[in-house]
């Protein structure tokens, strides 16, 4: 089947034709419980209905316009966002990495527009995954990604996370035109950073002028049980960017901005082609309703916390299990050995995860699993570590 593809992916042999729910089968007809969600793309599982009449309804109206048109889902797809974000404006775009750029070149920009068109360069966190364009790649900090695309966009400073003194000096000595950080880094074993490094860095971009993005791609839009993981604990970025779930499985990203940051980007400084076409944005719609109007987020806190509770289970029983990290419905099982093993076994088993990190185990169910899923996916995930 990739004898015309790049071959820049290690995919599994099975064929994917259905899926419903949290649950998918193959062409063969076996069946799995999907506890990966596309890489935390599909909150609303496969084939949920109302997405379905959403999306075929639109269908049969129109599916591309270009940002050159209105067309009269937009409006309301910023209007719910900003309105569950606390933001003020958004900049569509078709995926995390572009939603990125999108903050990227915005920090610049406000800079020049302040006075400051020195202020060119950005501080990011060492086990940061932004994306893979040049721009988001160059903030992006695993040397794997980065190394064969060499020369990046320079004026990049690495810190370790969690260290606040080092952070401190770095935004004071290299005044860069932002500080970019996952609240939750996704790719880089599930880790959370600490609330009190989260509110230092807050503070110190306020005291020194630097904008503060949050990279909310694979942690916001509700998977920790609250639309952004920042308003967890009060914190409120120049900048977010959010993509994966937000269109329910459709191509679409956003970047959003807090008022002082709403008219930065005049026009013609920046577009896009496909982005907030009005298909994603039916997809968009459907899942912001589900949100507000329908308590998937009360699902979502419910089966994160019987998922939590199940892997603390383990981490007594295992003694395998060395950490948990995580919250809501995404959380990482850390391994003394055999991340790969355990993978491969639930897997064969009927259960598909993926691993982060190489040790850690990363799970990323749909916002609509179920409590009998979340039990099922559960029991088959001890059989695995009894398997080790």
């Amino acid at each position: 089947m990739d004898e015309h593809v790049l071959t820049t992916y290690l995919r599994a042999d099975e064929v994917f034709v259905r899926g419903q729910g949290a649950r998918l089968w193959d062409a063969d007809g076996r069946q799995w419980l999907d506890f990966l969600g596309g890489i935390a793309v599909s909150a609303l599982g496969h084939n949920h209905p109302r997405l379905v009449a959403e999306l075929t309804d639109q269908l049969g109206k129109l599916i591309h316009t270009s940002n050159l048109f209105r067309h009269p889902y937009t409006d309301e797809v910023a209007a719910r966002v900003t309105r569950l974000s606390g933001m003020e404006a958004a900049f569509f775009t078709n995926s995390g990495t572009e939603a990125v750029e999108a903050a990227l070149k915005i920090a610049r920009k406000r800079q020049r527009q302040l006075g400051e068109a020195g202020r060119t360069g950005f501080v990011a966190l060492e086990g940061s995954f932004h994306g893979r364009t040049l721009g988001a790649l160059s903030v992006t900090h695993t040397a794997k990604y980065r190394e064969p695309f060499e020369p990046l966009v320079p004026g990049v400073q690495f810190v370790a996370p969690d260290d606040s003194p080092a952070l401190e000096r770095a935004l004071r000595e290299q005044r860069p035109a932002a500080l970019i950080m996952e609240p939750i880094q996704g790719e880089s074993s599930v880790r959370c950073l600490e609330p009190r490094y989260l509110r230092d860095a807050r503070r110190l971009c306020t005291e020194t002028g630097t904008l503060l993005i949050h990279d909310e791609v694979q942690c916001g839009s509700g998977r920790t049980g609250t639309f952004l993981y920042g308003e967890q604990l009060d914190l409120r970025p120049d900048i977010v960017t959010l993509a994966k779930p937000i269109a329910a499985g459709l191509p679409m990203g956003m970047a959003l901005v807090g008022k002082e940051l709403a008219c930065t980007l005049q026009p013609g400084d920046h577009g896009s082609t496909f982005a907030g076409g009005p298909l994603a944005c039916r997809g968009a719609l459907c899942f912001l309703r589900e949100i507000e109007e329908h308590g998937l987020l009360e699902n979502v806190r419910a089966r994160g916390a019987q998922l939590r509770a199940g892997l603390e289970e383990f981490r007594r029983e295992f003694g395998v299990v060395s950490e948990l990290r995580g919250l809501g419905l995404i959380q990482g099982l850390r391994l003394e050995r055999g991340a790969e093993a355990l993978q491969k076994k639930l897997y064969q088993d009927g259960l598909i995860t993926n691993r982060t990190g190489g040790d850690v185990l990363r799970l990323l169910p749909p916002y609509v699993i179920t409590q009998a899923e979340v039990a099922q996916g559960l029991e088959i995930l001890r059989g695995g570590l009894r398997s080790l």
